[in-house]
Parts: C-alpha cells; sequence; structure tokens
C-alpha cells in the first residue's frame, strides 16, 4: 500500500506506525520539513529510496478551469519503505524518475484492477455504457500548441493508438483542424481491421461535430466550397459513405474536455506526440492569401476568417478615429481664431 504520511493526523500515524512496524508491503511518501529540508525518516525502521523535486499533482480546482497540467512547486519528495523490505534497483531507478518528472501532463493508467474498472464504470463514456460497446470504440483528440497542429487516436479493445502531425499550419492553426484529423484517423484505421466492426468515436470537440452535423442525414447538398478544412473533411465523408455503403455502424458522441476520462486521456497523449510526429498529414497549399498582424508583442496569421474581418474593422476604425480627431481639432483651431 502507498501512504501519504503527511496527509495523516497525529492519531492517525500513531494507530498505523505499529502496523507498519510489523509489515514491510507499504510505501510511504513524505516532504521534508523546516528551512533546512534535510532528510526526516517518518518513523524508526524506515529507509528512504528516493528524493526529488517535481510535478507531482494536480492543479487546484483544474476540473473547474479545465486545466490540464500538473502543479510545478519546490517541495521535495521522498519515498520511504521498511528496512525489511528490499525493492529491486530497476523499480527504485523507475521510482526516482517519477519524481524527477518535468512534463507537464502524466502518464494516463488504464489498468484492469477491480477498481479501477468500478472508476471508469462511473465516468461519462461508463455512464453511457461504451465500455460494453459491442464494436471498436475509438477516442480522438486535436491538440494545437505554438502553432503545431497534432492528431491523436485511441482504440479501446486493444489498447493502442495512432498520430500525425498536420500540415498547412503556416496559413493558420485550428483547434479544429486537428479534430478533423484525429477523426480521419480513427476511421482510417477502422478501414484497415480484417474484422469490420460498428464504432464510436469519441471527441470532445463540439466544433468538429458541429462542422460535421451538416454532411449527416438526407435531401442535405452542402458544398465543400469555402471550408478551411476541406481537404480532411472530403476524407472523413469519402470513409463515412463506404462504411454506410457496407451497412457499418458509425456513432460520434461528444464527451467532456479535460475530465480526466480514461478514454480521452490516452487519446491527448497521441495527439502532443502527433505535434512532434515526422509523419505530416494534409498538408498541400490552398493558396490562399495570409494576413499577419502583431498583438501584444506576438505575431498572428491566418487566412481571410471572421477574425481577421473584425481586427481589419477595428484597424479601419482606429485609423479613421485619428483623422476624425484631428480634422476636429483644426475646426476648432480655426474657430478660436
Amino acid at each position: 500500500m502507498v501512504i501519504n504520511w503527511p496527509g495523516l493526523n497525529d492519531k492517525e500515524k500513531e494507530e498505523l506506525i505499529p502496523t507498519l512496524s510489523t509489515t514491510d508491503d507499504w510505501i510511504l511518501l513524505t516532504h521534508p520539513q523546516g528551512a533546512s529540508n534535510e532528510s526526516q525518516p517518518p518513523f524508526g525502521g524506515s529507509q528512504r529510496i528516493a528524493r526529488a523535486n517535481g510535478k507531482c499533482s494536480w492543479r487546484k480546482g483544474w476540473w473547474r478551469e479545465g486545466k490540464d497540467e500538473l502543479a510545478t512547486h519546490s517541495m521535495t519528495t521522498e519515498v520511504w519503505i521498511s528496512t525489511r523490505g528490499q525493492i529491486s534497483e530497476a523499480t527504485r531507478m523507475a521510482i526516482q524518475e517519477a519524481l524527477q518528472e518535468e512534463s507537464m501532463k502524466d502518464t494516463p493508467s488504464f489498468g484492469t484492477e477491480d477498481l479501477e474498472e468500478i472508476h471508469r464504470s462511473g465516468t461519462e463514456a461508463g455512464l453511457l455504457g461504451i465500455y460494453n460497446f459491442p464494436g471498436a470504440v475509438y477516442a480522438t483528440y486535436g491538440s494545437n500548441d505554438k502553432g503545431v497542429m497534432g492528431a491523436g487516436c485511441f482504440k479501446l479493445d486493444e489498447y493502442r493508438g495512432g498520430c500525425c502531425q498536420l500540415g498547412r499550419g503556416e496559413e493558420g492553426i485550428s483547434s479544429n483542424r486537428a479534430e478533423l484529423g484525429a477523426a480521419c484517423l480513427a476511421l482510417e484505421d477502422a478501414k484497415r481491421q480484417q474484422d469490420r466492426k460498428r464504432i464510436i468515436i469519441l471527441s470532445d470537440s463540439a466544433c468538429f461535430l458541429s462542422s460535421s452535423q451538416k454532411w449527416i442525414g438526407e435531401e442535405k447538398s452542402p458544398s465543400m466550397h469555402g471550408n478551411p478544412d476541406a481537404d480532411i473533411m472530403r476524407d472523413i465523408v469519402q470513409l463515412l459513405r463506404e462504411r454506410i455503403e457496407q451497412g457499418l455502424l458509425t456513432i460520434f458522441i461528444k464527451i467532456k474536455a479535460h475530465r480526466r476520462d480514461p478514454l480521452n486521456e490516452p487519446a491527448d497523449r497521441w495527439a502532443d506526440e502527433g505535434r512532434q510526429s515526422e509523419n505530416i498529414r494534409w498538408s498541400l497549399p490552398t493558396n490562399r492569401p495570409i494576413f499577419y498582424w502583431t498583438d501584444n508583442g506576438t505575431t498572428h496569421r491566418s487566412p481571410m476568417n471572421l477574425t481577421v474581418k473584425k481586427r481589419t474593422d477595428l484597424q479601419v476604425s482606429q485609423q479613421q478615429l485619428k483623422i476624425s480627431q484631428q480634422q476636429l481639432k483644426m475646426i476648432n483651431s480655426k474657430f478660436l481664431d
């Protein structure tokens, strides 16, 4: 068992020490106290196996703000075991590396223990009965950071995933484009399977589902013209048509973002890996004019869209205001003269 020692009060520690003194199947996590930051054994009969600073906790209130990253702090963490216990060097090194981990995101776990299965059954996907779906389940995620877009997907029954980097970032980046790429990866993977099944595709992007909705249903005639991500949407529509012709069911489901969903988190990590991937997809340029502007020292670029139009209107208004102020000043000056 793993025990967070500082989380216990004095009475709880006194009650627990006799049990710890007679057993060796436990691990204690502690934080050195005082300005000296010196190592302090929690009690006699314990030995330290690791010590480091690192990001080891989620930000306070992360579920309200949607901050999917770990907190950074200078507090030292130590790991202790019984003096009678034995631990391999490989395990000790793994614990030490985990304490020193500098990644802003932790590694999601998808175990098969009873408690883990109970936890998953109470999540949004679990309450929807997705884990009992008689087919394949994919979770998709689009990552957009520092001018690079990545797409990732995770397949539940095989516990594997895939990713790619999305091209055409020089024409402007878009989270919706990344989400479309992730959905296309899932559909392509489903097509490659010998045993073609009905599938569920989970996405936390309402924008992606809305942009796909107009292609669903009878008596609809949408056009790719004017669609900034027509290159990806065209592939998605073709894959969906093939599945419909083969009588294969495809279900898209929106789930909440940044809620530590066991399916959404692995897809998130695959999308992060996609931003670093050398596999770049959908990179042909559209030859659309690109607009650049600087705001608070940050340079932005984008083809013509609503944001660019509003930005242009704002700059024109500001220039017109300067001209109007100058004219008013001249009129006032002549009037006073």
